[in-house]
């Protein structure tokens, strides 16, 4: 019985978000169904030693070849259960 304290809480969680809000979310997934990220870190420290590192970020949605606006709609409406307002390409940071 005491464990059962948490599961409010947890199904709040999966409550529908405001619109506005899952499309900022969603605008990023669109961006990586269009294509890859990544970033590549190079420096040197004291003693001259060298680093280098990166992170590539590559989706199933990338993989699969899905439409980014397909993707940002339909994850709006999975995460508010509405449409999005505006379309993908309204985002000023969209390059598509």
């Amino acid at each position: 019985m005491r464990a059962l304290w948490f599961l409010p809480v947890v199904l709040v969680a999966c409550g529908p978000i405001p619109v506005d809000r899952a499309e900022r979310q969603c605008f990023e997934r669109a961006r990586l169904a269009q294509q890859p990220r990544g970033e590549v870190n190079v420096g040197v420290g004291s003693g001259g030693r060298s680093s280098i590192g990166g992170e590539v970020t590559i989706t199933s949605d990338f993989l699969l070849g899905r439409d980014p606006s397909a993707v940002f709609d339909s994850c709006v409406y999975q995460k508010s259960g509405q449409p999005p307002t505006r379309p993908l390409y309204s985002f000023p940071e969209w390059r598509g």
